[in-house]
C-alpha cells in the first residue's frame, strides 16, 4: 500500500453581514468570511491538503478565483469534485486532522454538525475526521476578528498493483 500526507492552509477576511460557512454548515455570527466562493475556509484547507497529498496542485489551480463559474459556489461542491479527482487516480482518504483559528464565534458547539456534513460529502466515517478549534488569544488578524484561518493535514492511501 502506498500512503501520502498532505497539508493545507487558508485564510479569509471576515466582514459584517456576510454568511459564515464553516465545515459545510452555516454558523450563526454577525460576520462571515469573504471570498470568490462561499469562503468556507475549513473545506478549502481540506481540499488543498488532499490535492497536495495526491500531487495534484491546489484548489486555486482546479477552481480559479477568476473563473465566474465558481463565483459564490458552495464549497461542498468543490470538495466533492476533489474527492472524484482523487478516487479517479485510485486514492482513498485515511484520515483528516484540522484546526480552525477563530476568536469568535465559538466553534466547538458546531463541530459535530461539521463532521457529519463533511463525512457525508466525502463518503468517509466521521471517526476519520478531526476538527479542532483555537483562538489566538486576541493576537493578530484572527485575534482582532478581522479574519479566520485554518490548517489541515491528511493521509491518503492507494493499493499498489
Amino acid at each position: 500500500m502506498k500512503i501520502r500526507t498532505g497539508f493545507g492552509y487558508d485564510v479569509h477576511k471576515l466582514e459584517e453581514g456576510q454568511d459564515f460557512w464553516l465545515g459545510g454548515i452555516k454558523v450563526p455570527h454577525t460576520k462571515g468570511a469573504v471570498g470568490h466562493s462561499d469562503a468556507d475556509v475549513l473545506i478549502h484547507v481540506i481540499c488543498d491538503a488532499l490535492l497536495g497529498a495526491a500531487n495534484m496542485r491546489d484548489i486555486g489551480f482546479h477552481f480559479a478565483d477568476t473563473d465566474p463559474q465558481f463565483k459564490g459556489i458552495d464549497s461542498k461542491i468543490l470538495l466533492r469534485d476533489v474527492i472524484k479527482l482523487l478516487t479517479d487516480k485510485g486514492w482513498s482518504i485515511g484520515n483528516i486532522d484540522s484546526t480552525i483559528c477563530l476568536q469568535q464565534p465559538k466553534v466547538n458547539p458546531h463541530i459535530p454538525a461539521m463532521k457529519s456534513c463533511l463525512a457525508e460529502v466525502m463518503k468517509i466515517d466521521e471517526e476519520d475526521i478531526s476538527i479542532k478549534a483555537t483562538t489566538t488569544e486576541k493576537l493578530g488578524f484572527v485575534g482582532t476578528e478581522e479574519g479566520v484561518a485554518a490548517y489541515a493535514v491528511v493521509l491518503i492511501q492507494k493499493d499498489q498493483k
